[in-house]
């Protein structure tokens, strides 16, 4: 195996890896939120503050989402290419990728900020309360984290794509199309995001298994 097939095997597995990891963490992450089952409905700016603060585990899956972000923006370019970079999956492809890069900067902004504010006192938190509203709002240039809403919209555009093209099986792509459909769903009603989440991980980690595992033609002359 020369360095040229050595390379195409490491992306090859580091793209099976992203299938299988990526709805995976989804599914940790929207599992770790509290009062999921008991009193779900979507939350105000203060609820999403209250929820986050002193929430150790929450922090921690929202740090997974940030860093599972990079692994996103290797679905939506798989995609591209086996959809022979048509221009659909391309117009998916940026639009997921963009998305990717907006849902970053909402866990940086929002969610990891909170981890930071857990160092404080309660009294020197409490100070910071009408801040953390005002970014909550989503208040001046934060408008932009609404951005997000992208990746779901490329990446249904892609799975659109790929149920026409036959590019996967038929039951891994409406498992795709369902999930990203769901996977959006505003904060506090995360028991639907989750129920998406473990609808794309049965669709992906076997695809990804199965990228793995892919073993390449011997060639004629070989």
């Amino acid at each position: 195996m020369n360095s040229s097939d050595n390379l195409n095997a490491v992306k090859r597995i580091g793209t099976g890896l992203s299938f299988i990891l990526f709805p995976l963490v989804f599914v940790f992450a929207f599992a770790t939120h509290p009062n999921m089952f008991t009193n779900p409905h979507i939350l105000s700016p203060k609820e999403l503050i209250d929820r986050a603060h002193g929430n150790g585990m929450l922090h921690f899956g929202h740090a997974l989402v940030t860093l599972n972000t990079a692994l996103l923006v290797v679905v939506a370019l798989h995609f591209m290419k086996i959809l022979n970079n048509s221009w659909v999956s391309f117009i998916g492809g940026i639009l997921a990728i963009l998305g990717a890069l907006m849902l970053a900067a909402d866990k940086g902004a929002l969610c990891l900020t909170m981890s930071a504010l857990d160092t404080l006192t309660e009294n020197e938190f409490a100070q910071m309360m009408p801040g953390l509203l005002a970014m909550f709002s989503k208040a001046g240039w934060l408008v932009l984290i609404w951005g997000l809403l992208l990746l779901p919209i490329g990446f249904i555009i892609q799975a659109l794509a790929l149920l026409k093209n036959n590019a996967i099986p038929r039951w891994q792509g409406v498992l795709f199309l369902v999930g990203v459909l769901f996977v959006g769903t505003p904060d506090g009603v995360e028991i639907v995001n989750l129920t998406a989440a473990v609808l794309l991980s049965i669709a992906f980690v076997p695809y990804g298994v199965s990228l793995i595992r892919y073993v390449e033609p011997k060639s004629a002359d070989s």
